[in-house]
């Protein structure tokens, strides 16, 4: 995947996340995602062109048995992908503004140094900020670590929620990072810190709109971990407790396959 494609994924993903949490205004949204689109139409167009242009070099490189260039319009492909790249860019940055719109900066918590020399020596006042310089927003925090879980970077996904954890204890993007970074361990098949995982966000957030999803997952987990009755005891609640969610279809299913 190259790095336009990967930023373009981040930006799609970005979207989707602000739709279903209601970060973004309507209007907001519908301009964004056709940006998108145009950004997506222009890479595809670019892509075939660059991979045209390509078997026509390897072409005559066949004939003559000397490499070409690419000549002017290889220069041409790649200033319409650099333009594309820094769109791409844009894009990512208007999320970013929308996102500190909608929570304010009251809502953020401050990344805590990791080092012992970053840490403020008592009584002495903070270096101010390089100007320009970005705070990291929940949006963007929890899209790294997202990121990682589609790519199967479980390791790194574990590392990015459990920081986002950390430091975005309070948005309303927390419980859904309690929840992937149980599904990161339930792709590592460490059930048993699935099962805690998943637990913190029921016990945690038991208003989130994942507490059906955990329930589900907890029963999973505990069945992939041998606990029979545990398991059966989760999909049971999802059933009762969650009789309209595509979740309690699921455990309908999967209690029919302990039985």
């Amino acid at each position: 995947m190259t790095i336009l494609s990967h930023s373009r994924s981040l930006v799609a993903a970005s979207i989707l996340l602000m739709a279903a949490a209601g970060c973004a205004k309507h209007a907001d949204f519908v301009d964004l995602r056709q940006d998108v689109t145009d950004v997506q139409k222009s890479q595809d167009q670019i892509n075939k062109r660059q991979e045209s242009l390509q078997r026509r070099l390897q072409a005559v490189e066949g004939r003559v048995g000397v490499k070409p260039t690419a000549g002017d319009e290889g220069q041409k492909v790649a200033d319409e992908l650099q333009h594309l790249s820094a769109r791409l860019r844009e894009l990512e940055m208007r999320i970013v503004r929308i996102e500190e719109g909608r929570t304010g900066a009251a809502s953020i918590k401050p990344v805590e140094p990791t080092r012992p020399a970053e840490r403020p020596v008592e009584g002495a006042e903070a270096p101010p900020m390089m100007p320009g310089t970005p705070a990291i927003t929940p949006t963007s925090a929890f899209n790294l670590a997202y990121n990682d879980y589609l790519n199967g970077r479980y390791d790194l996904a574990i590392s990015g929620f459990q920081r986002f954890l950390k430091d975005f204890s309070t948005t309303s993007l927390a419980p859904v990072a309690q929840y992937w970074l149980g599904e990161s361990y339930f792709s590592k098949k460490d059930y048993g810190r699935s099962i805690q995982a998943f637990d913190r966000v029921v016990t945690d957030y038991p208003q989130s709109e994942k507490v059906p999803a955990a329930l589900y997952k907890l029963g999973l987990a505990a069945s992939e971990a041998g606990d029979a009755p545990k398991a059966k005891t989760y999909l049971k609640r999802v059933i009762q407790d969650f009789a309209t969610s595509d979740e309690a279809k699921l455990a309908k299913s999967k209690l029919a396959d302990l039985r």
